[in-house]
């Protein structure tokens, strides 16, 4: 199957295991994140830790949806510590894409063994706008 960014994912999720593996199951979703830009940063993987989107209804500020990362500007990254993902945890990353205009986001669970992972691809894919318009990437 082709997906968006195919390689950049399997170097996410290479290095959220690589995490996961290091630091086990047990400890809470803000901790793996903060490990997962150490893991990033050693690997030379561009990130943006609790970036935040504006959120408009009819011009109006809603507010903000705020990923717990975004990795080259073009994958967000999504950690949880939960049994097993839901489709309110797809939902919720298919809102992220849908106001990003990014393409595909990574649901990484930390509580199973192995590691569980889920792409989510935005409805519509191939590529539709850049969020980031004055970015080279």
């Amino acid at each position: 199957m082709e997906y968006p960014h195919k390689e950049l994912t399997r170097e996410i999720i290479a290095a959220a295991i690589v995490v996961h593996q290091e630091l086990r199951t047990g400890l809470g979703e803000k901790f793996y994140e903060r490990a997962l830009c150490i893991e990033f940063a050693e690997r030379g993987i561009h990130f943006d830790q609790q970036l935040q989107f504006p959120v408009h209804y009819k011009q109006r500020p809603l507010g903000s949806l705020i990923p717990d990362l975004v990795v080259e500007k073009c994958v967000i990254v999504d950690t949880k510590v939960v049994d097993s993902f839901t489709p309110a945890h797809e939902a919720q990353m298919l809102g992220y894409l849908n106001i990003t205009g990014m393409d595909v986001a990574l649901l990484l669970n930390f509580k199973t063994w192995p590691l569980g992972k889920k792409r989510v691809i935005r409805p519509g894919y191939p590529p539709s706008r850049n969020p980031f318009p004055d970015s080279s990437l």
